[in-house]
């Protein structure tokens, strides 16, 4: 994604910061769960959490006793994230964007960041974790894809929709099954850290009309269409949901979890290594 790209994208993210509350998913416990296994949270661990948005994945986080810190880029969703997080004395979010933000001396145990880490600048990104992290800690970045499953003959149909108003559209996109997502196991630039751990769960959640079409205008591209192109867009989905669907479709997410030790690959026993 060219330079310029990631920065309007993801500065369209800012702009709601309560209807991104309102309607984007959150995350399934069981993640949780493997990410408490994989990095050792829990009370009095120091975490780093990078683009919380409007707190998705900190209340768990914060709900297992972890102190953190959590680094927003917009300011209205860094105080949606505080209004959400009052309850937790030991979370404090800060308004800053994560490539310029200067971490406190005393290190995390581990960095945590959900369906926000690949809009952070690719040149910088790793190596400012690394840094931000003692030795030994861990990085944890939880990935988020629309996978073949659920309304599967909308998803198809909703594919004319996107050809019609969305110039960027490729042809014949189709959703493709779990196993056919590839695993985040890039090579890492940096060489700060060991070898990665995967965990994956797929689930589904279902949407009215309108609940539906409040998700989408959450998202980057959607946001970032010209006006007119977005309302016919989203017209000719909810047409598809209402005419066809009797006003509720399911959408089905394959959520990944990817751990990394700051430090030789060896960290990480083997046999923990890619676990579905």
């Amino acid at each position: 994604m060219a330079e310029g790209d990631r920065e309007r994208l993801r500065a369209s993210f800012t702009e709601d910061a309560e209807l991104y509350d309102q309607a984007r998913p959150g995350y399934p416990p069981e993640l949780f769960d493997d990410l408490a296994e994989l990095t050792g949270i829990g009370p009095g661990c120091r975490v780093l959490e990078v683009g919380p948005g409007t707190g998705q994945a900190t209340v768990p986080l914060a709900e297992r006793g972890c102190h953190i810190v959590a680094v927003e880029l917009g300011a209205e969703m860094a105080e949606m994230a505080r209004r959400n997080l009052a309850r937790f004395p030991s979370v404090h979010v800060v308004t800053a964007a994560f490539e310029d933000w200067p971490p406190p001396a005393e290190p995390f145990d581990v960095v945590v960041s959900a369906t926000a880490f690949h809009w952070i600048d690719p040149a910088v990104r790793m190596v400012r974790a690394a840094d931000a992290l003692r030795a030994g800690g861990a990085l944890a970045t939880i990935a988020t894809h629309h996978v073949k499953g659920g309304s599967t003959d909308f998803f198809a149909a909703a594919q004319t929709c996107y050809e019609r108003f969305d110039p960027a559209t490729p042809p014949d996109v189709r959703l493709q099954p779990a196993a056919e997502i590839p695993y985040d196991d890039e090579p890492e630039p940096s060489g700060r850290f060991g070898a990665p751990v995967f965990r994956r769960h797929e689930w589904e959640q279902t949407y009215s009309t309108a609940e539906y079409l409040n998700l989408l205008r959450t998202y980057s591209g959607h946001r970032t269409l010209e006006s007119v192109a977005r309302a016919g867009l989203l017209d000719c989905i909810a047409r598809l949901i209402e005419d066809r669907h009797g006003g509720q479709i399911t959408k089905r997410y394959l959520t990944e979890l990817r751990v990394a030790r700051r430090g030789p690959a060896h960290d990480i026993p083997d046999a923990l290594q890619r676990r579905g």
